[in-house]
């Protein structure tokens, strides 16, 4: 037995047998370098494209929040349209003849649909930091949801129509009583009478420290300025 374990041994280990040629042997792989070289193979190529910030792993993006607020038919939907760099999430819905007795249409006769939950829209400020808007509704009876879309926001933005400034009175009854910073853009309608900020200011009995801006909803660039005035005063208001 002891014979036959040895030639068996002999055979395994001599490069051929008389009428059978050797059997190549298989490279060793190193697995370790064959994953590296597959999770490299995977990862996205400045070349392609890739900023720097997209290459690192440990970086994830900073996401910061704003709430865009005000009476019925004030002009936040046109905001966050006017804004954003996605498609915005908008949650209007037809107006029917059952609101005729609550939704005053007076200053707005041409308005045929309103938001019945929150408009949703998207900024990118830098390579990792963006900004969320979110647009809540006007109604009083949808004002429930105002304590969820504020959770987490750094600031609030009133918009307000010199035809109604009453309207702006709750949001900013809210916006006070929370402790939310907060500024007021004067939305500007086509046709109406143009006042200054300080007017509007002491209208409203708006305290010093709080910007009041006139802008336009309807144009990019107004809307940036706003948003940019609102960021300076949150972190001057809640610099840590």
């Amino acid at each position: 037995m002891d014979s036959v374990v040895s030639d068996a041994s002999a055979v395994s280990d001599s490069p051929a047998v008389t009428g059978i040629p050797a059997q190549p042997q298989a490279p060793e792989v190193d697995l370790f370098q064959r994953d590296t070289d597959g999770a490299n193979a995977s990862a996205p190529d400045a070349e392609d494209g890739a900023q720097d910030w997209q290459l690192d792993h440990t970086r994830a993006p900073i996401a910061t929040k704003i709430v865009v607020a005000g009476g019925f038919g004030v002009g936040k939907t046109t905001f966050v349209r006017a804004v954003s760099e996605i498609t915005p999430l908008q949650t209007e819905a037809l107006m029917t003849r059952a609101s005729e007795e609550t939704d005053d249409l007076t200053a707005t006769p041409d308005k045929l649909t309103t938001t019945v939950a929150m408009d949703f829209g998207r900024i990118t400020l830098d390579n990792d930091l963006v900004l969320y808007v979110f647009g809540t509704p006007g109604q009083q009876r949808f004002w429930f949801m105002w304590d969820d879309l504020v959770r987490g926001a750094i600031g609030a933005i009133v918009l307000a129509d010199t035809r109604r400034l009453t309207d702006c009175f709750p949001a900013l009854d809210y916006f006070e009583s929370c402790g939310l910073p907060y500024i007021v853009a004067v939305n500007h309608f086509e046709g109406t009478e143009l006042f200054e900020a300080d007017d509007v200011r002491e209208a409203l009995t708006v305290p010093s420290h709080v910007p009041v801006v006139i802008m336009d909803a309807r144009k990019r660039y107004s809307v940036v300025e706003s948003l940019l005035a609102m960021v300076a005063h949150a972190l001057e208001a809640t610099p840590e």
